[in-house]
């Protein structure tokens, strides 16, 4: 199949801005994801914490999982589980933190903001008015829901990163970051870009080679029209998904704030070991960029592997596959967060 010219959106969409590039319109839709398997009932030997994180403003809601065998002075690796496209906290993070937490792991899994049960990002729809002498103000807003921002959600990650740091317990020197296809692609950007991570895991990750020249004119185009309120400052009547994802009725496009990301250059950044777990089958953007990563990566020295599930497809990663990218993510995290 053709790769996408994007890095691609995760779970379910194709990127922002590839709707719009001409260069992609023979690009079969993405197909829709078989429902995937709830998580199992919480281990005996698992705490589960409910928490709240805070993201420039925004509360995000978040679950900890922790081994409960641990002791007082313990120092244990910890890891940050980040979501694709429509994936909370409750699904594959639910699945996979009670296992990291029974490998010794304390383990983080998070909704962004304006999804699952995070808080909303908000946008007011008047003008402000006088501010009290505690900066508070009245005023209506609009609630910013299931936005795709790789400008925000990589802010999300950085929080994440940020409150698990300053969790007791945590050796701050072995942060692990985990992520599932678009929410790969984020983890490899934040990789980069963040240096208190020591070892990441992505598994089928969004990183195709960039938007063409179409797509770009579009998002700049975008911007502008946002800029002078000609069109939606952020779409929340516009922007709906269409085709196989219109049943994705909540999320909204935005490709302006695709503008300046490429997880495919943060990545000639990292320093960090680095896993890529793939589908041999893999439908919607092809293995051909994350294996090049791969492949800088060792030519740099830096430890990187590049494993591929056979016999699956995208989605197989949660469900016939879950099982062995598991396994596979747990022995890298063992490798390199356990010294």
């Amino acid at each position: 199949m053709k790769t996408l010219p994007l890095f691609l959106l995760s779970l379910v969409l194709c990127t922002p801005l590839q709707a719009q590039d001409k260069t992609a319109d023979s690009t079969p839709a993405a197909p829709v994801p078989a429902r995937r398997p709830a998580p199992a009932p919480l281990p005996d030997d698992v705490e589960k914490r409910s928490v709240k994180i805070w993201s420039d403003g925004t509360r995000m809601a978040a679950h900890l999982y922790l081994p409960k065998n641990r002791k007082p002075d313990d120092r244990l690796p910890a890891i940050v589980l980040c979501a694709g496209t429509g994936g909370t906290k409750e699904n594959t993070g639910g699945r996979l933190g009670p296992i990291l937490a029974q490998h010794g792991y304390i383990a983080l899994a998070f909704d962004y903001r304006g999804w699952g049960e995070s808080d909303s990002r908000l946008m007011s729809v008047e003008p402000q008015p006088k501010l009290n002498e505690k900066h508070e103000l009245t005023i209506q807003v609009k609630a910013l829901r299931g936005q795709m921002s790789y400008a925000e959600q990589t802010e999300d990650i950085r929080a994440a990163v940020s409150y698990i740091v300053g969790e007791p317990g945590v050796d701050v020197e072995r942060i692990g970051l985990w992520g599932t296809s678009y929410g790969g692609g984020l983890v490899v950007w934040a990789t980069g870009n963040d240096p208190r991570v020591k070892c990441l895991a992505a598994q089928v990750p969004g990183m195709g080679a960039g938007p063409g020249p179409a797509a770009m004119k579009y998002a700049y185009d975008l911007a502008t029209k946002q800029a002078r309120g000609e069109t939606e400052p952020v779409p929340v009547e516009t922007g709906k998904l269409t085709g196989a994802l219109a049943r994705y009725t909540t999320m909204r496009r935005n490709p302006v704030k695709s503008i300046g990301f490429s997880a495919l250059e943060a990545s000639a950044k990292i320093t960090a070991p680095s896993l890529f777990v793939v589908a041999e089958k893999e439908e919607l953007s092809g293995n051909d960029v994350v294996e090049r990563v791969h492949q800088d990566l060792v030519k740099r020295g830096v430890a990187s592997a590049f494993h591929i599930i056979k016999g699956i497809t995208h989605y197989g990663v949660y469900a016939e596959g879950f099982d062995e990218a598991t396994r596979v993510e747990v022995e890298w995290f063992d490798k390199h967060l356990k010294k």
